[in-house]
């Protein structure tokens, strides 16, 4: 009778695994070709049972490497999966692949798993990665370009500049722009919006004031 392929019970029937192993408890710490173990298999399908059983009942060392120097936690995905291993079964988190990175370093490389590579950081006690860091603004979601036509320019004018033109600067835009322009939160992306419709409706030749008054006659 042909034997199981225990690297195939191992993805998706670890109980049949665990009772195939007792009956046979050398194939516990077998390796592949490629030296893949049942160690890295349970870590990456994420059996936890199998796991603590292949380390605690059959005593495999749960820092086998394969054919590249990786361990199982090269390979873990959970992050319930890399605390059992590190908490529980002692695995060194701090070696490295042939590739010289560790597990959490080679995730991040590679862009997996990244609540694991951050416990796994965390564990190791090394600072948090660049790219895990809250930028100052939100790259996504950036603030509306000012239109190409328009030019704004806050500071302190000349006498000569603020008469230049035929009418003068209206007193209540005047206000609402040095309001604005005293706001700590002035580069914000709602600040920045309040100006550029405060400046759009300047272009448009609408008077605040009279705005104000058209709203009261309405009102009234």
């Amino acid at each position: 009778m042909a034997q199981p392929n225990p690297y195939l019970l191992a993805c998706d029937q670890p109980a049949v695994l665990l009772e195939h192993l007792r009956s046979n408890p050398s194939v516990a710490s077998c390796q592949d070709e490629h030296g893949y173990s049942l160690l890295h298999a349970a870590a990456s399908y994420g059996h936890i049972d199998l796991l603590r059983a292949l380390v605690n009942e059959f005593h495999v060392d749960v820092n086998l490497l394969d054919e590249d120097g990786e361990t199982c936690l090269f390979v873990t995905e959970k992050i319930k999966i890399a605390k059992c291993l590190v908490e529980e079964l002692g695995v060194d988190y701090n070696k490295k692949n042939d590739e010289g990175l560790t597990a959490y370093e080679k995730m991040e490389a590679e862009d997996e798993f990244p609540q694991v590579a951050i416990y796994l950081r965390q564990a190791a006690g090394a600072p948090p990665a660049e790219s895990t860091l809250v930028p100052p603004l939100d790259p996504l979601h950036p603030p509306p370009p000012v239109p190409d036509n328009l030019q704004v320019n806050i500071g302190t004018m000349s006498e000569q500049e603020a008469s230049a033109g035929e009418t003068e600067v209206d007193p209540e835009f005047k206000r609402r722009i040095d309001e604005l322009a005293a706001r700590d939160d002035f580069h914000s992306e709602a600040t920045q919006n309040q100006l550029r419709e405060l400046v759009m409706d300047a272009i448009a030749g609408t008077n605040i004031e009279t705005q104000e008054r058209d709203l009261r006659r309405r009102m009234e």
